[in-house]
């Protein structure tokens, strides 16, 4: 039988952990797996259990939202060996279970998806000395795209819902930014970057998956400059909406590393959480030093 840990988030999902947990774990343990829980208490309890206990074990896995993902990864990368990895997703955003195409806050067919899956290789972002699992990103609307109601993001598209929120409020922060990736360099007023390895961007917008290799050692650079104007504004929206991304004020591109450059501290999300405020940040991929199975 593989040893399986199981990270426990029990806050995630509104503890929606524990319906049909009993059937997962014996599902698990059918297909081959004898599971051990160890459930979290605070922020960064996820990383530092893999990180004591993650070597002894040929699988580690979550239930959680991509935060308590995100903690996970972190301590695998600490690990000289680092066993594969499992996912159940147990949140709301849930931007790495809609790229995997995971069933969400359902723990039996998460677990019945473990058994059944199998290992692919899966780039790890890296943040200064922090690392990502899906995104690092900046702009006035980061905080607003894991806040805003689900429904109104599928109704919509959450990047033309906050556009066009944006727009007719009038409430603009745009950053003048220097990015240099692995194309050259790029200077402008931005509204909003990130770098990631998602086909789901933040909610913000949804790439291709032609687009976006998972283990390919390149990540996604997205930058929106600053419409400037309304019309320039539903332009972007037509863009996304229709995802053609071909406005000339959205740039999808493809890279290593990424650095930016501000002219003061800017606020910053990693994996949706609050990645603190930086002025010059380094960005990169770690190309494939995690299995991930699904």
């Amino acid at each position: 039988m593989k040893k399986l840990m199981l990270i426990v988030n029990p806050a995630a999902g509104r503890g929606g952990y524990k319906y049909n947990l009993p059937d997962a774990l014996r599902t698990l343990d059918q297909g081959g797996y004898r599971t051990t829980l160890f459930f979290t208490s605070a922020s960064g309890d996820a990383t530092a259990l893999v990180r004591t206990y993650g070597e002894d074990y040929d699988v580690v896995a979550c239930i959680g939202g991509d935060g308590t993902l995100s903690e996970v990864i972190g301590g695998l990368m600490s690990l000289k060996a680092p066993p594969m990895l499992g996912y159940f997703p147990m949140g709301t955003a849930n931007d790495v279970a809609t790229t995997l195409g995971l069933p969400k806050n359902d723990s039996l067919a998460a677990a019945q998806r473990l058994v059944s899956g199998s290992p692919h290789p899966f780039d790890v972002g890296g943040f200064g000395n922090a690392y990502f699992a899906y995104i690092a990103a900046f702009g006035a609307f980061t905080e607003v795209s894991y806040s805003t109601p689900q429904d109104q993001k599928r109704a919509l598209g959450h990047l033309a819902y906050v556009l066009q929120g944006a727009a007719a409020l009038g409430k603009i922060e745009t950053y003048h930014t220097v990015v240099e990736y692995d194309g050259g360099v790029i200077e402008d007023d931005l509204l909003y970057g990130s770098l990631s390895n998602s086909t789901s961007v933040a909610g913000i917008v949804r790439l291709n998956e032609k687009l976006v290799g998972l283990g390919d050692g390149m990540s996604e650079l997205v930058l929106v400059k600053d419409p400037k104007t309304v019309t320039g504004f539903g332009e972007i929206v037509e863009s996304v909406l229709s995802q053609r991304f071909d406005s000339d004020k959205l740039l999808i591109l493809h890279t290593k590393k990424a650095k930016f450059h501000f002219e003061k501290p800017v606020p910053w999300t990693r994996d949706g959480e609050a990645g603190g405020w930086h002025k010059d940040v380094e960005l990169c991929n770690y190309a494939a030093p995690i299995a991930f199975i699904f």
